[in-house]
C-alpha cells in the first residue's frame, strides 16, 4: 500500500484518481480548496490552496507519490501560476522522497512520429490554447530537470474531459507522445480509466522521467 496524495483530487481527474487509488487500498489524500460532497470509501480530504507551500510541505509529508491534477483555471488561470505551483511541488517531492505524477492535457501530443503537436495544429481551439501552453511549459520543466526527480507526466486522451464522461472499463491503450485515436479518428478516455492507468503506473512503474499517453 503506498500513500498517494492527490492535488486538485475533487476535479474530473482528480475524483478518477482517487477513487481508482481508495479501490485499490492506498491510503489516499485528496487536496483541494474545498471539500467535495462526498468522498470515496478509504479517501481523505484536506482542504486548502495549492499556493500555499507551506500547506504542500505539510501534505507530502510522509507521501510516496504525489499526483498534480489541478488545471490553469479559475484562480490558477493566470499564466505561469500553475506552473510555478508545479514547480513548488516538483522541489518538495523531491527533498521528500516522493515521486511526482503530473496529469496534462493532450495539446502536447503529437499528431505522428516527428510532429507537429497538436496544439500548432490550424484545427486546434483557440479556447484551450492558454491551457495547452502552461500545461506543456510544466513538461518542458521536467524534461530539463537536472535533479533527478522521480517524475512522470500523462497526457490524457484528446477529447478527454468532463464534457465527454464515461465509465470505468479497466482498458486503455498507451504511447509515448504520438496521439492515440480510433477507428473514428476519435481519441477519447474517462477519468476513471485515466484513474486506472495512472494507478497501473504507480503500481508498475513503466515511464520513470517520461511522458506518456493514455486513451481508447
Amino acid at each position: 500500500m503506498a500513500r498517494i496524495v492527490v492535488l486538485g483530487g475533487t476535479g474530473y481527474a482528480g475524483t478518477g484518481i482517487v477513487t481508482e487509488a481508495a479501490q485499490r487500498g492506498h491510503d489516499v489524500l485528496s487536496v483541494s480548496r474545498t471539500a467535495p460532497a462526498e468522498l470515496p470509501a478509504g479517501a481523505a480530504h484536506r482542504a486548502g490552496d495549492l499556493r500555499d507551500e507551506a500547506l504542500l510541505a505539510e501534505v507530502l509529508e510522509g507521501a510516496d507519490v504525489v499526483i498534480a491534477a489541478s488545471a490553469p483555471r479559475g484562480e490558477l488561470a493566470e499564466p505561469g501560476v500553475l506552473r510555478g505551483i508545479y514547480a513548488t511541488v516538483a522541489r518538495l517531492a523531491g527533498e521528500k522522497g516522493a515521486r511526482f505524477g503530473v496529469v496534462g492535457g493532450a495539446g502536447s501530443t503529437l499528431v505522428a512520429e516527428g510532429g507537429p503537436r497538436v496544439q500548432d495544429t490550424p484545427d486546434f481551439p483557440d479556447a484551450f490554447k492558454p491551457e495547452a501552453k502552461e500545461l506543456t511549459a510544466v513538461l518542458e520543466d521536467l524534461r530539463a530537470d537536472e535533479t533527478g526527480l522521480d517524475w512522470f507526466f500523462v497526457s490524457p486522451a484528446g477529447g478527454f474531459g468532463a464534457y465527454a464522461p464515461g465509465e470505468r472499463t479497466g482498458a486503455y491503450r498507451a504511447s509515448d507522445d504520438v496521439l492515440l485515436v480510433d477507428a473514428d479518428g476519435n481519441s477519447s478516455l474517462s477519468a476513471e480509466d485515466l484513474g486506472v492507468a495512472i494507478l497501473d503506473e504507480i503500481q508498475q512503474p513503466a515511464h520513470r522521467r517520461a511522458r506518456f499517453h493514455v486513451a481508447y
